[in-house]
């Protein structure tokens, strides 16, 4: 039974030593939290309070306790780099369609971070040469990865990518956007495991980006024995490394994915982290590191994750607007002016009919509103023809420019040459055909901003979570509030730094030191990696 009645005792009673010593309270704060890798003694002074003073702060007396230094490298744990060999517990996530570019992930691994290529709707001869040329840059041991994303609608594709992802030795995998295991994330990660002096060992480490229990309980389980046995008779998979995943989760980390940029559930963190951490603990037949995504992009929301037992962290929207990222010079000027506001959900080109939305900026582009009405023509008509006047005046002039019949047309020809059975199953559905331009038309709207074509800036997709506007109003003022200035590697080093130095004053704060509420901020500042 907890007896309440118990509390700390006074900080300005017996307990404090009259020392002589001149001390600045603020100042000795001020250095504690900015110096936070150095290890304080705590003292208790009279009429001071209890404040953190380096060991020989003051002569002779002794100190309450001893505040060991806070680093950034320590935030998550020790298991992100012994896991994946990166020095820092950050993650610079994958943007799809390139936008997570060679150049990013480069960039990335060369500060200590852990990087994912943006491989999603690329067409698998883009990926390889992204693959190539980080290998190239790198090292093929590195911390650094491609995603895999889930496609109900063209498995092929997802089993071309995992073909790709094999050849090229690509030993970390981020896949993202699952609903449900498909065969080729389960060959990913077995077709990694081998055995090493008696022990199992992952080759291939696939990295669950997720925010729905009952995914998760997929991932942190075995793969089904069933999916197993095909793979293996398939000759797919060893018949032993079948044998091996009977006893191992299929993730090696989950990412607990938040309100977010792109495909997301729009939860908030708190709710959700305890939720997963909770069912990995429940579940997992071995070790799965649990890390954090969405709406980081401040110090404090880094620091929090972190407080929540995350032992990494992933950013995205604001990488889009770094000097790395794929999209044109001018989308990346209109994310530097978003808001934390200034997002909207629409219907996903990639999931269209099945009513799956993603996250978007709103600021500067029409896309969410003119992605919403269509999806809202498509549920409800049959077919172009049975548009009201008004309506196929709103398709042609204003969204596809051009008629109907053309854009059909053109996108029946792409489909039938990849999937000849479903483009003859559309020529029969007008309704279909209708769905299929709607969300060709989607699809451009992420080209169109990647290429920065200003004709079409009223339609330019550009997938963008709260955080780019959290993270817009931390720079303000700064040197990072130019988008010219934003390296991806200063972005997460101020990110890092800061919630560690934020760390540092919860710390104080608990043990009972006044700390001021600027100590809970850290503007950013250039910052170079120690070696």
């Amino acid at each position: 039974v907890l007896d309440t009645s118990v509390r700390p005792a006074s900080l300005a009673t017996e307990a404090c030593v009259d020392t002589g010593v001149s001390v600045d309270p603020a100042e000795a704060v001020a250095t504690a939290v900015a110096e936070c890798r150095t290890p304080v003694d705590l003292h208790d002074l009279p009429g001071l309070g209890r404040l953190p003073l380096r060991g020989d702060g003051v002569p002779g007396a002794v100190p309450s306790g001893r505040l060991p230094g806070v680093y950034p490298e320590w935030l998550g744990g020790p298991g992100m780099a012994t896991a994946f060999g990166c020095r820092f517990p950050y993650v610079v996530g994958e943007m799809a369609r390139g936008i997570a570019t060679a150049r990013m992930v480069v960039a990335a691994v060369r500060h200590g971070f852990m990087g994912f290529f943006g491989s999603a709707g690329l067409a698998p001869d883009e990926t390889q040469a992204a693959l190539q040329e980080i290998r190239a840059a790198v090292g093929a041991e590195a911390a650094w990865g491609a995603n895999l994303i889930h496609s109900p609608d063209r498995p092929e594709r997802e089993r071309e990518i995992a073909d790709l992802f094999i050849a090229e030795g690509v030993r970390h995998v981020s896949a993202s956007a699952f609903m449900a295991l498909s065969p080729e994330v389960v060959r990913l990660a077995v077709s990694g495991l081998e055995e090493a002096g008696g022990e199992i060992r992952r080759r291939r480490h696939v990295l669950a980006k997720l925010s729905r229990p009952e995914v998760a309980r997929a991932f942190l389980a075995p793969p089904p024995t069933d999916m197993l046995r095909e793979l293996a008779a398939a000759g797919r998979i060893e018949a032993r490394q079948a044998e091996w995943a009977s006893r191992l989760p299929v993730a090696s980390a989950i990412t607990v994915e938040a309100d977010s940029g792109g495909h997301t559930d729009n939860r908030p963190l708190s709710a959700l982290f305890p939720a997963l951490a909770a069912l990995r603990d429940e579940i997992a037949p071995a070790p799965v590191l649990l890390g954090a995504a969405g709406g980081l992009g401040t110090p404090e929301a880094v620091a929090a994750a972190f407080a929540l037992g995350a032992e990494y962290v992933v950013t995205g929207s604001i990488n889009q607007s770094a000097v790395e990222s794929g999209l044109a010079p001018e989308a990346r000027a209109l994310l530097a002016e978003a808001g934390p506001a200034d997002v909207a959900m629409a219907p996903a080109a990639d999931m269209f009919e099945r009513g799956v939305q993603v996250q978007v900026l709103a600021r500067g582009t029409l896309f969410a509103p003119t992605a919403r009405r269509l999806y809202e023509l498509w549920r409800t008509r049959t077919s172009f023809e049975a548009l009201e006047p008004s309506e196929r005046d709103f398709v042609e002039r204003r969204v596809l420019r051009r008629p109907f019949a053309e854009a059909w047309a053109e996108a029946h020809a792409r489909l039938a040459a990849r999937d000849p059975a479903r483009a003859a199953r559309a020529e029969a559905d007008p309704r279909q055909q209708l769905a299929i331009v709607f969300r060709t038309h989607l699809f451009h709207g992420a080209e169109w901003a990647r290429q920065g074509e200003i004709q079409r800036r009223g339609d330019w997709q550009i997938w963008c979570g709260p955080a780019m506007g959290a993270f817009n109003a931390w720079v303000a003022g700064s040197w990072l509030a130019d988008p010219a200035a934003r390296e991806v590697g200063q972005i997460g080093l101020n990110l890092l730094e800061g919630a560690a130095r934020i760390t540092r004053a919860h710390q104080l704060r608990a043990l009972g030191v006044a700390v001021a509420p600027e100590h809970f901020r850290m503007p950013p500042r250039r910052l170079a990696v120690a070696p």
